[in-house]
C-alpha cells in the first residue's frame, strides 16, 4: 500500500508557465490527463486514468491530515478506455505540466471543458509538516477543500460554481 502527501493550491497569474518553458520552445510541454470515477464517497475513491500513452487504475482513501492511502496500477490504454465509458459524465480532463522547485517538483494542472479556467498546483511530500517553499505564482491553499478534489469536479464542474471563487 502505497501513501499520497500532498498539498494542493489554487494558480495565480501566469509565472508559472514561464516555469515550465523549455529552452527549445517557446511554450511548456505537458501531458494530457483525462480520467473517470466510478465511485466517489466519503471514505473511498476509484478513478481510472489515461496520462499520454499509459493508464492507471487508482484507488485513494479518506483523507486524513494531508494524506491517504493510496493504489495505483498499471493498466492497457484500451481496458482504460472501455472503463471510461462505464464512467459516463464523471469525467475530468486536464493538461499537467512537472515543473521542479527548491527540491521538490510541483504538478500543475490546467483542466479543460467543464472544468476549464481552473489551474491547480500540487505537491507531494515525504511527511505531512514537512517545510515547502512557494514559488511567487502559488495562491490560497485549497488541500483541505473538497471541492478541489477531482472528484468533486467531475461531478460539479469549477463552470458551474457560482460563489464567486477565484483563482487565489
Amino acid at each position: 500500500m502505497g501513501i499520497e502527501i500532498e498539498r494542493k493550491f489554487l494558480v495565480k497569474g501566469e509565472g508559472w508557465r514561464w516555469s515550465t518553458t523549455d529552452r527549445r520552445s517557446s511554450y511548456p510541454q505537458g501531458t494530457s490527463l483525462i480520467q473517470g470515477y466510478l465511485a466517489s464517497h466519503e471514505q473511498a475513491t476509484v478513478r481510472v486514468r489515461i496520462a499520454g500513452d499509459l493508464a492507471y487504475l487508482t484507488v485513494k482513501g479518506k483523507v486524513e491530515n494531508l494524506a491517504r492511502p493510496e493504489f495505483e496500477y498499471a493498466i492497457p490504454v484500451a481496458d482504460a478506455q472501455g472503463i471510461l465509458q462505464l464512467c459516463g459524465s464523471l469525467i475530468v480532463a486536464k493538461t499537467r505540466y512537472k515543473i521542479p522547485f527548491k527540491d521538490l517538483i510541483w504538478e500543475v494542472d490546467e483542466f479543460v471543458g467543464a472544468n476549464q479556467g481552473l489551474v491547480l498546483a500540487e505537491v507531494e511530500l515525504q511527511f505531512p509538516d514537512q517545510p515547502v517553499s512557494l514559488p511567487g505564482w502559488i495562491g490560497t491553499e485549497v488541500s483541505e477543500d473538497s471541492r478541489y478534489f477531482n472528484s468533486y469536479l467531475a461531478r460539479h464542474p469549477y463552470s458551474t460554481w457560482s460563489d464567486g471563487l477565484d483563482q487565489g
